[in-house]
C-alpha cells in the first residue's frame, strides 16, 4: 500500500492509501465526479526532472565535442583554424601547413564539422573552414563553470593568466 492524494470536488483533497496499482508506485491520482482517477506523477525522484536531462544532454555534447578534438591531427588543425580566425582557411593550406594526407585531412575534418567545431563554406572550387569560435565559447564555459565557480577547483584568475 502506498500513500496517495485523491482531489474530490467536493470535499477537497484528501491522502489516501493506494494499493501497488499496475506497479506504480509513488503517484498521485486526481477524481473527477464521475470517480474517474486520473494519475499524474509526483517527485518522488522516480522521474528525470527537465533540468537533468537538459544537463546529461548537455554533458554528452560536451564529451562528443572533446572526442572530436582528442587526437593530435584534428588538435592541430583546430589550432590552426583558431590562428587563422576569422577567415579562416581552405583546405589545401590546411594540408600545406600540417602535411596531413588528403583522404586523412578530409575524414578529420568531417568529424570536426559533425561535432560544429569547425564551419565550412564553399568558394567556387574550394572548400574553406573555420573555426566555431561560439561552439568552442560554449565548451570553455561549461569547463569554467565546473572548475572555477561551482567547487573553485582552480582560481579564476588562473585560468585569464594562461590566456595572456
Amino acid at each position: 500500500m502506498y500513500s496517495s492524494h485523491i482531489f474530490w470536488p467536493d470535499r477537497g483533497t484528501a491522502e489516501t492509501s493506494w494499493p501497488n496499482i499496475a506497479g506504480l508506485r509513488g503517484e498521485r491520482f486526481s477524481c473527477v465526479r464521475d470517480l474517474t482517477c486520473v494519475l499524474y506523477f509526483c517527485k518522488y525522484r522516480n522521474m528525470r526532472t527537465a533540468q537533468s536531462k537538459r544537463t546529461t544532454e548537455q554533458v554528452a555534447k560536451y564529451a562528443d565535442m572533446f572526442s572530436a578534438m582528442g587526437t593530435e591531427p584534428r588538435l592541430r588543425i583546430m589550432q590552426l583554424l583558431l590562428s587563422a580566425h576569422p577567415d579562416g582557411l581552405v583546405v589545401g593550406e590546411i594540408q600545406e601547413e600540417l602535411d596531413i594526407p588528403n583522404s586523412t585531412l578530409s575524414h578529420h575534418l568531417d568529424k570536426l564539422r559533425t561535432e560544429d567545431l569547425v564551419s565550412v563554406s564553399r568558394e567556387s572550387t574550394f572548400l574553406r573552414y573555420t573555426a566555431n569560435t561560439r561552439a568552442l565559447e560554449e565548451l570553455l564555459q561549461f569547463l569554467y563553470a565546473e572548475c572555477c565557480t561551482r567547487n573553485r577547483a582552480i582560481k579564476p584568475q588562473n585560468v585569464v593568466q594562461l590566456c595572456k
